[in-house]
C-alpha cells in the first residue's frame, strides 16, 4: 500500500505542478487527482492473470488516479481557475503525505531485512 501511496503522491505532484506552471493561461481549469481512499477503493480485487496464450485477457487497474476538476470559488476575468494559494497548500500537504509514506517504507524495508540477517 506503501508503494501505492507513493504512486498516488507522484502523480499529485505532477498534476499540481501543471496547475501552478498553468497560473496565467486564460480559460485554463485547475485539475488535481481523485483522492487516495477513492482509488483504493477497488484495490480488494483480484483480478485474472493469462499464463496460457488461449486465455482470455482481464482488466488490469492502471494504479494510477484519475483525474478530477473542482468547481472554482473564485475564477480570474480570464476565465482561469488556478488559485496559486489553493495549490500551493495542496503541494504542501502532498510533500508531507510523501514523506510520512518514505518513512513507513523505510522501517518496512529495515524489518525484512533484520529478518533476513541482512544489517544497514
Amino acid at each position: 500500500m506503501a508503494e501505492k501511496r507513493l504512486v498516488w503522491t507522484a502523480q499529485r505532484q505532477s498534476v499540481l505542478a501543471a496547475n501552478i506552471a498553468n497560473a496565467n493561461t486564460p480559460a485554463y481549469q485547475a485539475r488535481d487527482v481523485q483522492s487516495f481512499e477513492s482509488m483504493l477503493a477497488g484495490a480488494g480485487s483480484v483480478e485474472p492473470a493469462m499464463t496460457q496464450p488461449g486465455h482470455m485477457a482481464g482488466t488490469v487497474p492502471t494504479g494510477l488516479a484519475s483525474l478530477t476538476t473542482n468547481p472554482p470559488s473564485a475564477r480570474a476575468l480570464d476565465g482561469n481557475s488556478v488559485s496559486l494559494d489553493e495549490q500551493l497548500t495542496k503541494v504542501a500537504d502532498t510533500e508531507t503525505t510523501q514523506a510520512l509514506v518514505t518513512t513507513i517504507w523505510k522501517k518496512y524495508v529495515g524489518m525484512f531485512n533484520m529478518a533476513l540477517g541482512r544489517s544497514g
